[in-house]
This record gives structure tokens, sequence and C-alpha cells, in this order.
């Protein structure tokens, strides 16, 4: 599997260890974050202003839209 994450000077990145997304995932739990490859998913990029749940909820919104119930 490889990651979509472009930052590799990123200590979590899998490119710089052998423990695949744990230490990534650890991180972005700790500090209320969604992975980059989540974004990158969903627009095709790695540069967003931030990782936080909003903005998260933000880029879905912009781009997937609302769900209707």
């Amino acid at each position: 599997m490889n990651c979509t994450c472009t930052d590799t000077s990123c200590p979590f990145n899998p490119a710089n260890h052998d423990k695949g997304c744990t230490p990534c995932i650890a991180k972005n739990l700790k500090y209320g974050e969604i992975p980059s490859c989540f974004f990158v998913a969903i627009q095709g990029h790695d540069e967003y202003p931030g990782y936080s749940y909003q903005h998260f909820a933000q880029l879905v919104k912009d781009n997937l839209g609302m769900l209707e119930e």
C-alpha cells in the first residue's frame, strides 16, 4: 500500500519507517486531526489550511455536498 501523503519530511510518513499508517493515525488522534490521505481521497491533493475535523467537514461539504435524509 502506498501512502498518498507527499510530506516525506514528516517522521510519521510510512516512507520513513516500517510501521505502516499506525504512527500517523496515532498522531492525528492525539491532536484531533484527520490524516492527509482522507483529504487527498476527496480533493486529489494534500495542500490544506489545516487538518482539523472542521477543515475536513468543510472539504466534504464543499466537494461532496450535504447528505439528504
